[in-house]
């Protein structure tokens, strides 16, 4: 299932919103620039979980020395966020926080948004460390923090609809479904193969799902607490946008 828009309209300007997607695609033109060096920058400035759990865990040679160029282990979970393994994992993350994002950042606020996003993202990088403390595979990607926003906008819209492209063998359909249906299956998914990644080999490459799975419930239990509640009208004639995506009078 592919989004492709809602229909809940943002009533300021996500400039926050577009600054973490510009930033995003900043970072990454910047590695696509790298080369044959990309996978030595990874290794320097990417989330490896084996850094993370003590020192009873142990690097390859190469990744040890690397690691000296970035000591502060809080730089990486920074950064990381902002990185991507490449077109489709750039593209995909960036793609669900354009049509989500900026309807969070519309009941947040721009300043509460950033935090939460960022915060999010903690959360999802730590969630990954704990389901694979020994792993010592670099780990980028912006979609823990986006899964937060997922979270917060499945409870604060959970009626808004989702435009989606469904694939149906050579065919493809265009439907129409509730957010609370959309992001609920997503969530679904990632708990289901994240369940299979625990019985894995950490040095098996793929999808961090943990960091899904916690951005995701960070985003759930933080969103009260960053968003701004909303005003009634004064008069009984006026028109507002309740948390639930709909309109009353």
């Amino acid at each position: 299932m592919i989004p492709l828009r809602d229909d809940v309209p943002a009533r300021r300007f996500p400039f926050v919103n577009i600054t973490l997607i510009a930033l995003n695609g900043l970072a990454f033109l910047w590695e696509l620039g790298l080369g044959d060096g990309l996978p030595r920058f990874f290794s320097a400035a990417s989330v490896i979980p084996a850094l993370f759990t003590g020192p009873d865990r142990s690097l390859g040679p190469i990744e040890a020395v690397l690691t000296t160029l970035t000591p502060d282990l809080g730089f990486r979970v920074f950064f990381s966020m902002f990185l991507h393994g490449g077109w489709m994992h750039f593209l995909g993350n960036m793609l669900y926080l354009w049509i989500f994002g900026d309807n969070v950042e519309d009941r947040m606020g721009h300043g509460r948004y950033v935090v939460f996003y960022l915060l999010c993202g903690w959360v999802a990088t730590y969630a990954h460390i704990w389901a694979s403390p020994a792993s010592t595979l670099p780990s980028i990607g912006a979609s823990g923090a986006i899964a937060g926003v997922l979270g917060a906008y499945i409870t604060l819209y959970p009626h808004a609809k989702v435009v989606m492209l469904l694939p149906l063998g050579l065919f493809t359909q265009l439907v129409k479904v509730p957010a609370f249906f959309f992001l609920g299956f997503w969530f679904l998914q990632q708990a289901l193969f994240g369940s299979f990644s625990l019985g894995s080999p950490d040095d098996k490459g793929g999808v961090a799902w943990f960091a899904h799975i916690g951005g995701f419930v960070a985003g759930l239990a933080l969103v009260a607490f960053f968003q701004v509640p909303q005003r009634r009208p004064a008069s009984r004639e006026a028109w507002w946008e309740d948390g639930w995506g709909r309109r009353r009078g």
